[in-house]
C-alpha cells in the first residue's frame, strides 16, 4: 500500500504565500511522475502542475509564474510553492503520483487533501 500525504495549507490573505508538501510512504521502489490537482467549490478537479521524474514541470495558465512544483526523490516528497495567491486559488489540494510498489505494480494513488483558503 502506498499512502501520500499533503500538508501545508491553511487560511492566508491575498497576495500571501503557502508552501504544500505530499510525502509519499509505503512499499514504494520509484515514483515517475507527481502532480498538484485542485478542486475548488462547485468546481471539477483541476491539474494545477507536474513535474516529471527527470525535472521537467508544466503548470496550468492560471499559475505559471506564481506556483513552483518541485520534488526531494530522497524524501519521496512533492511541494508546491504558492506566491501572490488569489481568492480563486481557494481549493483543496490533492497531491497524486505514479508509484512503483515493491511488488512491482503501478499505483496511482491520491492523498487525501490540503485546504488553501486565500480570503481577507
Amino acid at each position: 500500500q502506498v499512502q501520500l500525504v499533503e500538508s501545508g495549507g491553511g487560511l492566508v490573505q491575498p497576495g500571501g504565500s503557502l508552501r504544500l508538501s505530499c510525502v509519499a510512504s509505503g512499499s514504494i521502489v520509484s515514483i515517475d511522475d507527481m502532480a498538484w490537482y485542485r478542486q475548488a467549490p462547485g468546481k471539477g478537479r483541476e491539474l494545477v502542475a507536474t513535474i516529471r521524474s527527470g525535472g521537467s514541470t508544466n503548470y496550468v495558465d492560471s499559475v505559471k509564474g506564481r506556483f513552483t512544483i518541485s520534488r526531494d526523490n530522497a524524501k519521496n516528497t512533492v511541494y508546491l510553492q504558492m506566491n501572490t495567491l488569489k481568492p480563486e486559488d481557494t481549493a483543496v489540494y490533492y497531491c497524486n503520483a505514479v508509484v512503483l510498489t515493491s511488488s512491482y505494480r503501478y499505483l496511482e494513488p491520491w492523498g487525501q487533501g490540503t485546504l488553501v483558503t486565500v480570503s481577507s
